[in-house]
């Protein structure tokens, strides 16, 4: 993507409503406004709020939002380029429950509140395979603590990849630290039984991975 047109998309995120793009200071300063508060100032209801981490171009994110309109979403990732597509999909297609945040995942317990959020999606994240880039990796020990911070006592994580590696990795990970692990499967498309939602919604990639005959694994979970 050219930087003109990343320029025209920065600029078109800053117009519509359903885009958050708090600055890191802001962040972390605690000084950002939507904390524990994002039902009621955002989405005005009650009900349940889910996050899309990595969110990419929101394809997910919007996907879920249209199947589940009595339910949330904010899509989280820090290219604002990216999640441009979601935004104005949501905007054009007249969707209220979804929303972007444009941060780091790593300063999530700044922009939401101890139990304030239901569900989590984390959907292809970068596997980061390098043992040195273990610390990147977004189910390693120190992130599912971070997750459990703003998540419900009953709250329930989805991961869903096309990644052998990062599937074994967290799977290794949930059993060993005694997590609950309520569903997993390292072929969702060739296995009866996965939640009707994780082949209900299809991203651009996911496509093409099965385009090529590429597993897609699955694992629904509570951190304990």
């Amino acid at each position: 993507m050219g930087s003109k047109n990343k320029l025209k998309r920065f600029k078109e995120n800053e117009t519509f409503g359903n885009v958050f793009q708090p600055t890191r200071e802001e962040v972390v300063s605690n000084s950002f406004p939507f904390k524990g508060k994002w039902k009621q100032e955002v989405f005005k209801n009650d009900n349940p709020l889910v996050l899309e981490l990595g969110c990419g171009k929101g394809e997910y994110s919007v996907g879920l939002a249209t199947r589940y309109p009595d339910k949330n979403f904010i899509g989280i990732d820090i290219k604002g380029a990216r999640f441009w597509r979601g935004a104005k999909t949501a905007v054009e297609n007249g969707l209220s429950n979804v929303a972007f945040l444009r941060t780091q995942i790593e300063l999530l317990e700044y922009v939401f509140a101890e139990a304030e959020v239901d569900e989590i999606w984390i959907t292809f994240p970068d596997p980061q395979i390098k043992y040195k880039r273990t610390k990147h990796r977004m189910t390693n020990s120190e992130f599912l603590q971070r997750y459990k911070k703003i998540l419900k006592k009953d709250g329930i994580m989805n991961l869903k990849t096309d990644s052998e590696f990062m599937h074994g990795y967290t799977l290794g990970l949930l059993h060993g630290e005694g997590h609950e692990v309520l569903y997993a499967n390292h072929n969702v498309y060739k296995n009866e039984g996965a939640p009707e939602v994780v082949t209900a919604i299809q991203t651009f990639y996911e496509q093409r991975y099965l385009e090529q005959n590429k597993a897609i694994t699955y694992i629904q979970f509570k951190i304990k």
